[in-house]
């Protein structure tokens, strides 16, 4: 009976993980068509969100908002530097800190980039409240961990 009971815990389809692996996945290779003619990858588009939102951060809050590590952000932030979204540089005030300003030519890809909320909104088959019940969800998800954390 106990092992019925390890066995059904351990079951795939009885965990959070995958569908939440699966479906994050499936979302961001729907973003791969919207955001080749942009030049972006969906990690850069996630940068570049919080970048038009921002406009100059650290790369530590920079890292916060995106919940990406400064090991990930680097590469990140020099391929964007190389094709001219962002710039980087270092507090003059503090050497150990990088910021990052979003530059002329990604202020300009926001407007290219307007539609792709839509296009992507068109392509879940949820409704909008359903969407707004995930989100919510999600987001809450994401603050219990971070709670666990400290």
């Amino acid at each position: 009976m106990e092992n019925d009971a390890v066995l059904n815990s351990l079951k795939l389809e009885n965990q959070v993980c995958f569908p939440l692996y699966a479906a994050a996945r499936e979302v961001i290779r729907k973003y791969s068509p919207q955001l080749k003619p942009l030049g972006l990858t969906y990690t850069q588009y996630i940068v570049m969100m919080v970048m038009w939102e921002h406009h100059t951060l650290s790369v530590g809050e920079l890292g916060k908002k995106l919940k990406l590590d400064t090991g990930t952000l680097s590469p990140l932030l020099k391929a964007m530097e190389e094709k001219g979204l962002v710039k980087k540089s270092r507090k003059k005030n503090d050497e150990r800190v990088v910021s990052v300003e979003i530059s002329e030519d990604g202020k300009k890809l926001m407007d290219k980039a307007k539609f792709v909320p839509q296009a992507i909104r068109c392509g879940i088959d949820l409704t909008d409240e359903e969407l707004g019940t995930l989100r919510k969800l999600l987001y809450r998800l994401i603050a219990t961990e971070e709670k666990s954390e400290k």
